[in-house]
């Protein structure tokens, strides 16, 4: 069947966007990104992407929380060389930041995990696949050489657990991302208003709103059905209906306690890192059960709204375990500094979520690698501003806050 392209492969292009022409390589920021990515997809799902939990206040500070804080320059330093790189987790990165893993993205652009795997190989950064993704681990394990991670999800179903990371090991799995903070869904209003579950069934107002993006349809329609690979082996997502609240609610075992994580660290054997820690106290219990890495992370403020952003409770974490585990965040990063104030905290390395996701949405591969350029260019045009020829020269030294 012959392909409708809706979008460019390349940064140079036009993009065709319901009729309206814009140009990729006009895309400087975050927000250009945003503002393309919601004029070619339908609202609800723009609007999966897009929202939070509540009254989004968490969603707000994540970003405005880098704002407090101001970075403080050393000039003459001789800095016409500079080095990006990383190691965390036991993975070397070439830049300091990295892909999170996030659910559902074939529903964004039709080649989803494949285009963010393939744009994070060309920058040499880790990517991850969500328990809850469109592309099979082994499939993206195959085809990239770059280090992968696996966000997993908990069930109440043992045996499920079991197979799942069986096929993680089996797939080469660099990394194994244990999210912490679904036990229950976090109340997206966003959803409920648009009825936005798999497969579709809206509610009226969320009917019309695909109505006017008859492009994103077609393109949806004309390519491979949309699949939850890791999931579709033990549960039928193709006739009933999984809200994503609904998923974290009723799947997933709210009695997971640190003696069920300690029998995974042991029996996964390698790299394992648990994804929402927020407190001292959580991190701590992480070294002693035997992670070797933790990400501060609030889910993009689509859970517990009013919780701390990530982004000011760094310090205190890296202080208490920084020199026992390798502590990385994510939250809210939109910018090249945001990057280089976290790392001057002492994290190891940094994620993005909705920092790709849009650009992913507006162009495929060719937005997620415009978007990572830009991330990298920003950070390297900051580290020689502040005077730094490495990640390592990165200190709190460099930072005041208000």
């Amino acid at each position: 069947m012959r392909r409708f392209k809706t979008w460019s492969q390349r940064p140079d292009e036009a993009l065709n966007v319901n009729g309206a022409t814009v140009r990729l390589a006009n895309c400087f920021n975050h927000a250009d990104f945003r503002r393309l990515a919601k004029r070619r997809l339908p609202g609800p799902i723009f609007n999966y992407i897009d929202g939070a939990a509540d009254d989004e206040v968490t969603l707000r500070r994540n970003t405005e929380s880098f704002e407090d804080c101001d970075l403080v320059p050393n000039v003459l330093k001789g800095v016409d060389e500079v080095d990006l790189s990383v190691r965390v987790m036991g993975q070397a990165l070439a830049v300091p930041f990295y892909c999170s893993p996030t659910a559902l993205q074939c529903l964004f652009h039709h080649r989803g995990e494949r285009a963010v795997a393939a744009a994070s190989e060309k920058f040499g950064t880790m990517f991850g696949v969500s328990s809850l993704g469109t592309v099979g681990l082994e499939e993206v394990r195959t085809k990239h050489a770059t280090p992968q991670a696996y966000q997993f999800y908990f069930h109440k179903d043992r045996g499920l657990n079991r197979a799942m990371l069986e096929r993680a090991k089996s797939a080469g799995v660099d990394v194994l991302m244990l999210t912490v903070d679904t036990i229950t869904g976090g109340n997206r209003e966003r959803d409920l208003r648009t009825g936005f579950s798999i497969p579709f069934r809206l509610t009226m107002s969320g009917v019309t709103q695909f109505a006017f993006k008859p492009a994103w349809a077609f393109n949806y329609l004309t390519h491979e059905r949309f699949r939850l690979p890791q999931l579709e082996e033990h549960i039928d997502t193709s006739q009933s209906l999984l809200s994503i609240s609904r998923y974290f609610s009723e799947m997933l075992d709210q009695t997971m306690n640190w003696n069920d994580v300690a029998e995974m660290v042991s029996y996964w054997d390698g790299q394992f890192c648990l994804k929402g820690v927020m407190s001292v106290e959580d991190a701590k219990r992480a070294v002693d059960i035997g992670c070797t890495g933790i990400i501060l992370s609030n889910h993009g403020g689509r859970q517990l709204d009013g919780s701390r952003a990530a982004f000011d409770q760094l310090a205190e974490i890296v202080d208490a375990v920084g020199d026992r585990i390798d502590v990385m965040m994510d939250g809210g990063v939109q910018r090249g500094t945001h990057v280089l104030k976290a790392l001057s905290l002492g994290a190891k390395a940094v994620g993005v979520g909705r920092y790709y996701l849009f650009p992913l949405a507006a162009a495929g591969q060719a937005g997620v690698e415009r978007a990572l350029s830009l991330m990298k260019a920003e950070v390297e045009r900051g580290m020689k501003l502040m005077g730094c020829t490495s990640i390592d020269q990165l200190s709190r030294s460099n930072l005041r806050f208000r």
